[in-house]
């Protein structure tokens, strides 16, 4: 990597991008009592999270404040990114990534399934296009990898991916790294998802809000899942404006957590 790239280390961590729901935390508009506070950790850009592993940075997911959640965390490189499916909220802010190549030596590493690899070359057409581009830079240099459910190895970790559902029709992906998963935007684990769950140190899970939701687990239902799955700790994320951040911890089991724009979590 270029000396002069600027960029903390962040090797051994987790890092919680965003935390907030697809129209983010304070929502436009609105006038509720989370909107207005005053405390930063009700602030929610849309979700992602950045892994410092053994040979690079990590990155879950490229949401549409992405290049202002590397500025504020003061990372400067991503080497590979990996996604947990192919919505708006997780996948918009992908042409962030044009500048990655001049420091890598190559195109960003992009490891998805079939679906999301499809969704990026419609949504970002630009970037495949057989023109030549009009200068170095100007389009994203991407290099795609098919993943499934087999675990792989990147940047000296295995990653296990884990079949999560998302709603009645929409199937996403979570991911375990060592005794660390992180599981956002689902309402549902199958059996053999739960299996894969087990004997976590952290589990870091979808709670949207407190009302029940079609395709995301309410509060309750998550701190249900917490109590199966018996981490050692829980934090939950991507959520919405009526769980504001002092007054929901004040009432959440002991062990589990509100998450909070960047936050760090050791790996283990």
């Amino acid at each position: 990597m270029p000396r002069n790239v600027l960029t903390t280390d962040i090797r051994g961590s987790l890092i919680l991008l965003g935390t907030g729901t697809s129209v983010g935390v304070p929502s436009l508009g609105c006038g509720c009592e989370v909107c207005l506070s005053p405390d930063p950790r009700d602030k929610r850009t849309r979700c992602a999270a950045l892994l410092g592993l053994p040979q690079g940075n990590l990155l879950i997911d490229t949401p549409p404040d992405l290049r202002q959640q590397l500025l504020r965390e003061g990372v400067g490189i991503v080497h590979a990114v990996l996604y947990t499916h192919e919505h708006a909220d997780h996948l918009f802010g992908l042409d962030d990534l044009r500048l990655f190549p001049f420091y890598l030596g190559h195109p960003v590493p992009l490891y998805c399934e079939e679906r999301v690899e499809s969704r990026i070359r419609k949504a970002f057409d630009y970037a495949f296009s057989e023109d030549e581009p009009t200068h170095s830079g100007a389009v994203p240099q991407l290099a795609f990898h098919r993943i499934g459910l087999t675990p792989f190895e990147l940047l000296g970790a295995t990653i296990t991916p884990i079949r999560l559902q998302h709603g009645p029709r929409f199937e996403v992906l979570g991911f375990r790294v060592g005794n660390v998963a992180y599981c956002t935007d689902t309402n549902g684990i199958p059996p053999e998802s739960l299996a894969q769950l087990e004997g976590l140190d952290v589990l870091v899970l979808d709670a949207l809000r407190l009302r029940p939701h079609v395709t995301h687990f309410s509060l309750d239902e998550a701190i249900e899942v917490a109590r199966r799955l018996r981490p050692r700790r829980t934090i939950f994320t991507h959520l919405a404006h009526d769980l504001g951040y002092r007054q929901t911890s004040a009432t959440l089991p002991a062990g589990m957590e509100l998450g909070y724009d960047g936050m760090r979590i050791p790996l283990t």
